[in-house]
């Protein structure tokens, strides 16, 4: 049973740093590109930033390129999200997500999801 437990959120003021962190467990991740998702309220289920499988190439949206940096290490069945630059306009509900293959953006692309993490920014 394939499970993601996200862990890290919580609250910053603007201009802070976060650093989100997801477990994930129940099969090998090595082949399944990971990935960031956010929510706010009232809003769709966006992406944020993937990874490949192997680590090498990287996706972000435009909101946070240069802000946002995504890893992930093998070994532990992990993937991060170093949050620098935080604004007022990325409080949300994260998710980590997997999904076999190469990097998407679209949500309904990942086959397994965490159950989220909240961030919340004060401005």
């Amino acid at each position: 049973q394939v499970q993601l437990v996200e862990s890290g959120g919580g609250l910053v003021q603007a201009g802070g740093s976060l650093r989100l962190s997801c477990a994930a467990s129940g099969r090998t991740f090595s082949r399944y590109a990971m990935g960031w998702f956010r929510q706010a309220p009232g809003k769709e289920r966006e992406f944020v930033a993937a990874i490949s499988w192997g680590g090498g190439m990287t996706m972000y949206a435009d909101s946070v390129k240069g802000r946002f940096t995504i890893s992930r290490d093998n070994a532990k069945n992990t993937v991060d999200l170093q949050l620098n630059g935080l604004k007022p306009e990325d409080t949300a509900v994260y998710f980590c997500a997997v999904r076999y293959g190469t990097m998407q953006s679209a949500p309904a692309t990942y086959d397994y999801w965490g159950q989220g993490t909240q961030v919340t920014v004060s401005s």
